[in-house]
């Protein structure tokens, strides 16, 4: 049983089935956040922002999550890259990749 239990909320005058799906996914993303297991990113993306149809103004210290993590680079420095960090503001603004070593 999930510690964040929402469905005796649900009113009569919503769909029980929608809404207890709702409420499912909602109590799985605090769950998994309060154990420190947070997966539930939703800005995640294989590049950094661009000018190609992205109208979102960015600011310093936004964070993109790499939804595509490979190992790159050649022998002796190889790395993934973990995410795309905002270093200026602006449309898209100006986007540094942040690596991490593999040691390979």
């Amino acid at each position: 049983m999930p510690k964040l239990h929402l469905e005796s909320f649900v009113q009569e005058k919503y769909d029980p089935a929608q809404m207890r799906e709702l409420m499912r996914q909602i109590e799985d993303a605090i769950n998994r956040l309060s154990e420190g297991r947070a997966h539930q990113i939703y800005n995640a993306a294989s590049s950094a922002p661009s000018t190609s149809g992205d109208s979102d103004a960015y600011a310093v210290g936004d964070f993109v999550k790499n939804n595509d993590p490979v190992e790159s680079g050649s022998v002796g420095s190889k790395y993934v890259v973990l995410g795309f960090l905002c270093i200026a503001d602006g449309t898209p603004g100006v986007w540094r990749e942040i690596r991490f070593l593999t040691g390979n």
